[in-house]
């Protein structure tokens, strides 16, 4: 039996007629599994190692799932890839417990040591080709972008799902300028991946982005600056319902 992994699905060619063809199996499985919770989730998270302790990452995880968080990222930027796989695994730990699938930004090579369900690359960083060898197996592979036609180019490249923005101003981004409210309907209608809307997106102005038509938001330094983590996930998570 041949095995061929593309894109956001798992093509099994043949007949699943012994145990040696268990691998593929379970992959197809792997990639049916997070690919339901991508379209179903509504609120992604953000562990940035920038705005928190890295001895708080722990915590935070755990008060971002417990207020209904659907994906959660860890980013460190400036961050070596020791430490960074190392924060990798402790969170996974606690994620797989509630299913909640756990994304690396940026490092390919971090989801071939730690069982992590995916990676996400910016515009300037690897090739969404380029992080699922790095990976060395199934994963699912996001992409940032911040236009129509970036978002375009992702799904034809082959990503999973595609962050879209920054929406607004955010010190997490502060290179790139806001893109605003306008492209958001036009970006659901013309891109067939999850959506993610993001940047300075938070509590106050998350009815407006899901007035122009977002489904699903991220949410970075709002989230991280919450006084209860859990009761503002919940309040997103109940808006975006």
């Amino acid at each position: 039996m041949q095995c061929a992994f593309s894109s956001a699905h798992l093509c099994c060619v043949g007949r699943r007629k012994s145990a040696e063809d268990s691998g593929c199996y379970s992959t197809f499985r792997f990639i049916e599994r997070v690919m339901r919770t991508l379209h179903e989730c509504r609120l992604y998270g953000i562990i940035d190692l920038g705005y928190i302790e890295e001895s708080e990452t722990t915590r935070v995880a755990e008060e971002m799932i417990q207020g209904g968080v659907d994906l959660i990222q860890l980013r460190g930027k400036g961050k070596s890839l020791h430490e960074l796989t190392g924060h990798a695994a402790r969170l996974h730990e606690l994620t797989q417990k509630s299913a909640t699938p756990l994304i690396v930004n940026d490092y390919g090579e971090i989801a071939g040591q730690v069982m992590v369900e995916g990676v996400h690359v910016g515009q300037d960083d690897d090739s969404i080709e380029l992080a699922r060898r790095k990976a060395n197996r199934a994963i699912v592979v996001g992409k940032s972008t911040h236009s129509l036609e970036q978002a375009l180019a992702a799904q034809r490249d082959g990503a999973d799902y595609i962050g879209f923005g920054p929406i607004f101003a955010t010190p997490t981004k502060p290179d790139y300028a806001p893109i605003g409210l306008s492209d958001v309907g036009r970006v659901h209608a013309e891109v067939n991946l999850p959506i993610f809307c993001i940047g300075g997106i938070n509590i106050d102005n998350l009815q407006s982005v899901i007035d122009a038509g977002a489904k699903r938001v991220v949410m970075v330094s709002a989230l991280l600056k919450a006084h209860r983590i859990v009761d503002y996930a919940r309040c997103a998570t109940d808006m975006l319902a």
